[in-house]
């Protein structure tokens, strides 16, 4: 038995704790850490009421993980939610568009993206244990882990950008390019927000398994995948596996965002001088509502 496993039948015992600052300073608030099964290392995050992609959040997941590559042998990692009802529901998208300029680049470059290169990269296998509603940003960082098992009797995965407003930056794009099977469950999530349960999602390759904790176990022993980080090499493969988005989370795509904002401001310029030139010569028409 591990030094760091549980005897059996009883709780895994915490191998440490993290806060995380909440807005409100719920001290409900954390990141902990425990191991289920030898060599299997489980996140359980917690920041009421969703977990929302916070910058605190982020820099505590992100330590979490840096603790665990640095102080533990290698296995398998495992992140979840100690909110029943949420996996995640995606980034704090009416604080982060408030913020000045500065600040939400900074967000991007200095947090998500970090966290989002890390966990793609990491240097053992990676799961996401989808325990309830994994929307945008949560999906997407979902979709950062190796593998995802989700939960057959509750939540939805949906990108739901299309109906608040949000373009999809680069790297968010990219992810689901790169490992979601099929062009039609591509566009059924960025274009038409479609929400897909555990076995539709399971169908169309969004997730590899469904269950939970236990589940969870007895799959990473059938997928081989505990001894997998041992020889070194494991996130060196990933970086090669996923290099367009490896490169687009480095942080390039925040300064692209804003030249692309501009050119695309210049063509609505162009597109509007060219309707005006047409209606000076042949008047004006009714918009047809």
């Amino acid at each position: 038995m591990s030094p760091h496993s549980s005897p059996p039948n009883t709780p895994p015992v915490a191998l440490f704790t993290l806060p995380v600052l909440a807005i409100d300073d719920q001290k409900s608030s954390f990141v902990t850490c425990t191991q289920p099964s030898p060599s299997i290392y489980l996140l359980t995050f917690s920041l009421p009421p969703d977990n929302r992609l916070t910058p605190s959040f982020c820099r505590a997941l992100l330590l979490a993980l840096d603790i665990i590559d640095q102080c533990f042998e290698k296995g398998v990692l495992v992140t979840t939610s100690a909110i029943s009802k949420f996996y995640s529901n995606g980034l704090d998208y009416e604080n982060v568009s408030k913020m000045e300029k500065e600040r939400v680049m900074g967000f991007w470059s200095e947090c998500l993206y970090p966290l989002w290169r890390r966990l793609l990269t990491y240097p053992m296998p990676t799961i996401a244990l989808i325990n309830g509603h994994a929307f945008a940003g949560g999906l997407m960082t979902a979709l950062m882990h190796d593998y995802r098992i989700m939960n057959p009797h509750r939540g939805f995965l949906c990108l739901n950008e299309v109906e608040f407003g949000a373009p999809l930056k680069a790297p968010m794009s990219s992810i689901f390019r790169q490992k979601i099977p099929s062009p039609n469950t591509y566009r059924s999530l960025v274009l038409e927000a479609k929400r897909f349960k555990a076995l539709e999602a399971l169908k169309e390759g969004i997730v590899d398994g469904l269950g939970g904790v236990d589940e969870m176990i007895d799959l990473v022993k059938e997928w081989g995948l505990v001894g997998k980080g041992r020889a070194g090499v494991y996130g060196r493969l990933k970086e090669t596996m996923w290099g367009e988005t490896v490169g687009l989370l480095k942080g390039e795509d925040v300064e692209e965002d804003e030249r692309e904002e501009g050119e695309r401001e210049d063509r609505r310029r162009e597109e509007r001088r060219r309707v005006e030139e047409w209606e000076a010569r042949s008047g004006k028409i009714e918009a047809k509502l």
